[in-house]
Formats: structure tokens, sequence, C-alpha cells
């Protein structure tokens, strides 16, 4: 907390040349070394006309190197605290988009008496002074390192509070309930209690279903914020790289009909049925490895596939499967722990080998392609976001659980929450209950993370190191 007592500054523009560039102040002091810095054309200071752009000059402090010496023309806004994005007074210069101008601009600041910010520390002032919550904060770093529409559109619910009001909701729900039951357990000869027993049951009962609906959208969640690490895998020649392709809308792949010409691992991020794939293209892999180049590039397959969600197993439906094609069937079929798709492929040839099919058809999730012409990818697209989404869910509106952070407290609330249910149905006193009401309460406390002690230091430094400097 007494790093709040410093006035920060960092460049919140991209590094690199540009039109404008950015320059961002923010702490007590930021007037004061905002007038050390910058001079207007006019007659007022920047703070003495709050939230409108004044145009004048940057110059070096008056004291020290460089003292007083001209640096650009420039625009400063400044935004008086509360009513900021950090929730403190908030100088911004606007200068000339330069690397040299920039960087010479923020020394300048530096030099008057502002601290270099560290990453994330502007919204982690903004989360401290109460301006934003925990899952705010999270959708602006998403919305920040969004890739896809889908990324977007899911960082703008968070943003607008969907999350945190829906458990801003349970949690009002959940105190309104230990009210009642603090005052059986006060005056238990009274009856204080102005809810049946009943319908305090039933009341905790919807909570539960609300909680576990919560939770449930992580599914879909995860998938587009995270994403999904997918692996393409089969034997030299399949067509695995041509697949690449095709999701990829690239040619980085090296397509060829000479066996192990995939030598490494590509990899790229695209959105694919409504998901995210974190898509990795694979050595085909075989037993007798050309040579040690490919051997290599074999044993980096595999480390892919171990670490992989969802599998592409890719069949060639032309050819009778092989040793390296039985061995890769059994081994996926045995794993449980990630999901795979069957693809049989060169589904444009039209005759199909009866023994590929055969392997094909073992597996629960399989689908008939041509990568070469594209015949079957948009119902691999439908196959991948039924596995991973509720399409039920509006990314843009409804509230939807998009961390790791965020599902541990959802699933430590629902649990909490049994526990009292099953308290109060078992005839146990009012005090057992409260006990798990309450840490169901604390439970949505740390997702929301506002709150004396709601969240731990050590998860709100992983959360804020993820962001860039200048944010």
């Amino acid at each position: 907390m007494s790093m709040l007592t410093d006035t920060i500054a960092a460049v919140s523009t991209p590094r690199g040349k540009g039109g404008v560039a950015l320059i961002r102040i923010s702490g007590p002091s930021a007037a004061e070394i905002g007038r050390r810095v910058f001079r207007p054309a006019g007659a007022k200071y920047p703070d003495e006309l709050p939230r409108r752009a004044v145009f004048g000059s940057v110059f070096f402090p008056e004291s020290g190197e460089n003292a007083g010496e001209f640096i650009d023309s420039c625009l400063c806004t400044f935004f008086p605290g509360p009513h900021s994005f950090s929730g403190e007074d908030t100088a911004e210069i606007c200068c000339h988009g330069g690397v040299l101008v920039t960087r010479t601009v923020l020394e300048a600041v530096l030099a008057a008496g502002a601290r270099q910010a560290e990453a994330g520390e502007f919204t982690r002032r903004a989360f401290a002074h109460g301006r934003i919550s925990l899952p705010e904060a999270e959708a602006l770093g998403l919305l920040l390192e969004a890739g896809t529409d889908r990324q977007l559109k899911l960082s703008h619910s968070g943003l607008n509070g969907r999350l945190t009001g829906e458990c801003s909701a349970l949690r009002e729900e959940i105190v309104s309930l230990l009210t009642d039951l603090y005052a059986r357990i006060d005056f238990p000869e009274e009856d204080l209690g102005s809810i049946p027993l009943d319908e305090v049951i039933s009341r905790t009962d919807s909570l539960i279903c609300r909680t576990q609906k919560l939770s449930a959208s992580y599914r879909t969640g995860k998938a587009v914020a995270e994403g999904i690490r997918t692996v393409i895998c089969g034997r030299t020649n399949v067509g695995k790289s041509t697949l690449y392709n095709r999701l990829t809308g690239t040619d980085d792949a090296i397509v060829t009909d000479i066996a192990g010409t995939t030598r490494d691992t590509l990899s790229s991020v695209v959105s694919f049925g409504g998901v995210t794939l974190k898509l990795a293209d694979t050595a085909g892999i075989r037993s007798d490895a050309a040579d040690k180049v490919e051997s290599i590039g074999i044993d980096r397959a595999r480390k892919h596939l171990n670490e992989a969600e969802l599998v592409f197993f890719l069949i060639d439906g032309t050819r009778e499967p092989d040793v390296n094609d039985i061995s890769i069937a059994n081994e996926l079929k045995e794993d449980c722990d990630r999901t795979v798709i069957a693809l049989l492929t060169k589904a444009d040839v039209g005759t199909v080998n009866g023994a590929a099919a055969g392997l094909w058809s073992d597996f629960t999730h399989r689908l008939k392609i041509s990568a070469a012409d594209g015949s079957g990818i948009d119902e691999l697209a439908g196959k991948v976001s039924e596995l991973f989404t509720d399409g039920s869910i509006d990314l843009a509106n409804d509230p939807v659980v998009s961390s790791a952070r965020q599902f541990d407290a959802l699933s430590r609330a629902a649990d909490a929450l049994n526990e009292a249910s099953s308290a109060l149905r078992g005839g146990f006193s009012a005090d057992i209950a409260s006990v798990c009401l309450e840490d169901a309460a604390e439970a949505l406390a740390a997702l929301d993370g506002r709150g004396f002690g709601a969240v731990s230091a050590d998860v709100i430094d992983g959360i804020f190191s993820k962001f860039c400097v200048g944010k």
C-alpha cells in the first residue's frame, strides 16, 4: 500500500515510430510534476482546466541535467481523482510519436519526481482504489491481448461488469440468509428468524443452481480466452500440413508427396469453431525415421501430443493402415485426458479403404474431410464448437467465467453452499449452516477481489504482472 503514495509514469503507447505517443503520470504529485515539465501556450495549466486537452510545450525540469531544455510541442490533459482511470490524479502528455522524443519526454517526467511504473501498475491502482473489480481487470488484460473476435466480445462482457454483477447478487443473497440465521443463533428462544426454514433451504438450493450454471460457463470461457492446445497428428503423408494450412489460412507448412517433409513443429493461434485453437502441425510419427533430424521432429511431435487438450488424428482413407497408424490409434484411445477427433482424410478421392475406415470408426468423435478441397471443414468446426462451447451463451452480454482463478472461487462457493444445504436438511443447528454460508460468501468475495483480505497479494501480483508497463 505504501507504493500508492508514489507518483508513477510510463509510456502507454506501443514502442516504435507513430503519429503520437502518450506518457501517463498518475499519483498524488501528478499535477505538480506536470507543471514542472509542461508549459501551456495559454494562461492556464491543465490542472486548472480538468479533462480538457491543453496545448503547450514539454521541457526538462528547471534543475538538473538539461535544465529547462525544450523537448517537444504537445497536448496535456489532467484528470483529477477519484474520477480518473486509476482513481487518483492523472496527467497525460500526448507528444509526437518518435522513439527518441517519447523516451526523452518520459526521462523529463522521471527527472521531475515520478517513478517508473511497473507492469500493470496503473490498472492495479484502479483496482486498489475500487474503480474496477478483479474480473474487470482480467477482462482488460484479455482485451489487450485479444487475437480473435470472440476474445474481444468476451472481454467486453467482463469490462461491462457482467460477472462482477452476478457474483455480487449471489453474495447479497447469501448475506440475506446469513442475517436470518444469525438472528436464530443469537435468540434461539424467541425464534427471530423471519424466513421459514424450508424457504432458507430452497433459497440455498437456488443459489447452488445459479453458482453451478455460472461455473459451467468456464468451459466456453476457457476455450475462448485461454485457447485449446491442439495437435494435428498422424503418420507421414496423411495430410497434416494441408489441414494446418487450411485452418490457418496460410501456406506456412510445406506440402509435398515426399514422406517426412515436415521435420519440425509449426505453431499458430487460430479462431475455429468459435474457440481459440493453439494449433500445432507435427512431424509424421513413424518408427523408421529417415535420419536424425526427422527423429528429433518425431520426438517433438510426441511431446506436443502429450501436452495436447485436443487432437486431430488423421487417418489416410485411401491407404491400408500401417503399424504407425495402429500404434497412434491405440495410444490415443487409451488416454482419457484429451479429446480426440479422428479424421478420415482425402474424402475427395471417393474410394475408401475398408481397414482405414474400420480404424477410424473406433473413435467416438469422427469425421470425413478433405483438407485439399475443404470438404468436411465446416463440420469439423461444428464438432469443435459442440465439444468446447455452450451455444446458448452470449459472450458479449452474459456473465462468463474465463480464468482458472474465477472457476476455483466459484467451485469453492458451490461446495460450501452444498454443505450448508445438507446441514439444514439434516437438522443440524443454524450455526453450522451459517459457517458454510460464510465460506461461500468469502469465496465469492475472492472472485470479485474486493474487501480486505479477499484475495492474496500473490494472486494480484500474478494477474497484473501480465500487463504491459504502460497499462
